[in-house]
């Protein structure tokens, strides 16, 4: 067989250009006053980075981050916001032993580690679809 005239099998993918995804553990943000988490993530995202955060901003937090990215629309090239999904595990505790654990362990852990943030900019991240069994992803073409 030619290797010249070889068939390409399979859906073609729209091609998407430039972004990469990053994990960023708890342990690096932990120590950080809110000013600076909120920095050191818009950094991240304005690399053209879909970011996978071990844990979850709290709700000041995640207000502040939505701010300060509306904000940004129109000052910074390119740039049209943050798509953001939060997933945590189940919170159905059971009894007051339940929850005292789990707060237990969110207080010596210095945050709720038990779920994860997804952040991405808006240029490449369509849609966080979130159910029960799955996560989805949708990406921009």
């Amino acid at each position: 067989m030619d290797m010249g005239k070889k068939k390409k099998r399979g859906k073609r993918l729209g091609k998407i250009k430039g972004f990469s995804i990053q994990f960023l553990p708890y342990s690096e943000i932990r120590n950080l006053d809110s000013v600076k988490r909120i920095k050191k993530i818009l950094n991240i995202i304005l690399g053209n980075n879909i970011l996978i955060l071990q844990g979850r901003l709290s709700s000041d937090e995640e207000t502040r981050l939505i701010e300060d990215t509306m904000a940004m629309i129109g000052h910074v090239k390119n740039f049209r916001g943050v798509e953001l999904a939060v997933i945590s595990g189940n919170n159905n505790q059971k009894g007051l032993f339940g929850k005292f654990r789990s707060n237990m362990v969110k207080a010596l852990a210095g945050g709720d580690i038990g779920a994860v943030t997804i952040i991405g900019p808006a240029t490449i991240v369509k849609e966080i679809k979130r159910n029960p069994k799955k996560i989805e992803l949708l990406l921009k073409r």
